[in-house]
């Protein structure tokens, strides 16, 4: 269940826990179809409420959410430290693209499509893995870790190898998190990154190593995943491991806190006491910045309190691992928990860092990866215990994928219809706004283009 260092990737598939519904048969409202269907759809969508079905089961939402979201943002691929070494590389795909991130002989970050130009093939089949060149398995078309052709056998007269590189994919990277984008990116990545990187920086992301890496595919659609994500609703009565440490009151203003959830909250406030006090020694930032929807980059990072000890996301809040990261001083720094919109969650300890991202596989399968990093001296067995690192976020994963693929049945029948967000489900409401945003934002720069291509006639 566990990938240890040394072997390969696992993949666990949530299939069969609940039955899919069949599709609504009104897929196109009004007797409509295609693109004139999505854009009603689009243009409809009732603020505070969940969307429709189609954008959760239609093979042609699907599409769009491809080109329009995945290709047309900022998205999470890997950390620094999963590829440590030059020629160290990881493989990402996104839709029919194929993207390599890789480690270059100078020790820069790049990413490059992953097709040969020579006949298109794929180069890298592989997950991850290490190169000295990346060579095509087909015509041994042979290029540097950075994209430039340097072996292309007997040619024509005239053919120039430096016409021939791999096309590249733009690569940023913050605070030791990779992000690519496949089209243009978003211009507003480098304010999103200086006000993320101090809070990312301490824990030295570069510096670690992963400890473990875990695939589940669930059977819903990415939206409903992240939608998930982005509440503590279910949490008390869902996530047992994860409420060992995570506050219930997550998502609750003072005012509106259960009397049976007081307890809890006071033990909060007392928490983030020490924890203010703990980061202001450090240097360490912790104020709440959210800005979810309103701009390309939607993102939200704080620092925040856990419960029990205090220390890490174990069962009793104990530090997991006993190496700090950085120079951090003590373990009892809280969470910094980033979430950057269309793909990931993030939290960073003292004592160790857990990635999650989910790329689309199709409009009712999402593959949700998690990525456990510690500090690059620390010995399994000795300085931390791999199950006691994993067990809370592989226990809470499953538990989602089950209320996920509930949801997907439950979208997937005739019978639903949009239900109002309750109050703490407020970031749930502003990822569907900020979603619905860049689909607009993307139509209206397609009609842009048509408009221009008419005008040039």
């Amino acid at each position: 269940m566990i990938l240890a260092p040394g072997s390969n990737r696992l993949t666990r598939t949530n299939r069969g826990a609940d039955a899919k519904g069949s599709a609504p048969d009104a897929m196109h409202p009004g007797g409509m179809t295609g693109q004139e269907a999505l854009d009603r759809l689009i243009d409809e969508r009732r603020p505070g409420y969940s969307l429709p079905a189609p954008f959760y089961i239609s093979p042609e939402f699907f599409a769009r959410d491809l080109e329009a979201i995945f290709a047309s943002t900022w998205i999470f691929v890997a950390s620094l430290a999963e590829v440590p070494e030059p020629g160290d590389y990881v493989t990402i795909d996104i839709g029919t693209y194929s993207v390599i991130v890789i480690r270059d002989d100078d020790g820069e970050i790049r990413a490059h499509h992953n097709v040969c130009r020579h006949r298109g093939t794929r180069l890298l089949n592989d997950l991850s893995g290490s190169v000295g060149n990346i060579v095509c398995g087909y015509h041994q078309w042979t290029y540097t870790p950075g994209g430039e052709l340097i072996s292309a056998g007997v040619q024509a007269p005239g053919f120039d190898m430096a016409c021939f590189s791999l096309r590249a994919v733009d690569v940023r990277v913050i605070g030791g998190l990779i992000f690519i984008c496949l089209h243009d990116g978003p211009d507003d990545i480098d304010e999103v990154a200086a006000v993320i990187e101090p809070y990312l920086s301490p824990h030295d992301i570069a510096g670690a190593k992963v400890a473990a890496q875990v695939d589940l595919i669930e059977d819903s659609n990415w939206k409903l995943v992240m939608e998930n994500n982005r509440e503590c609703y279910h949490c008390e009565a869902g996530h047992p491991e994860l409420t060992c440490t995570f506050f219930p009151t997550y998502g609750y203003e003072p005012e509106e806190i259960p009397k049976r959830l007081l307890p809890a909250y006071q033990r909060y406030l007392d928490a983030e006491e020490e924890l203010r006090i703990n980061c202001e020694r450090n240097g360490l930032p912790y104020a709440l910045v959210e800005e979810l929807s309103g701009r390309p980059t939607g993102f939200r990072i704080e620092r925040a309190a856990l419960d029990g000890k205090g220390e890490s996301y174990t069962m009793d809040g104990s530090a997991a691992s006993a190496k700090l990261l950085g120079d951090l001083d003590t373990f009892v720094l809280g969470r910094a928990s980033l979430h950057v919109q269309p793909n990931m969650w993030f939290h960073a300890m003292g004592d160790h860092v857990v990635t999650f991202s989910l790329l689309p596989l199709a409009e009712d399968r999402t593959l949700v990866r998690t990525t456990w990093l510690v500090a690059a001296d620390a010995e399994e067995g000795v300085d931390y215990d791999l199950d006691n690192l994993t067990t809370v976020w592989i226990k809470t994963n499953e538990q989602d994928a089950m209320f996920c693929e509930r949801a997907q049945a439950g979208v997937s029948s005739p019978a639903y219809e949009p239900g109002p967000y309750a109050p703490t489900e407020e970031q749930v409401d502003a990822f569907c706004t900020w979603y619905i945003e860049r689909l607009k934002a993307h139509r209206d720069a397609g009609a842009g283009r048509s408009e221009r291509t008419v005008n040039r006639r």
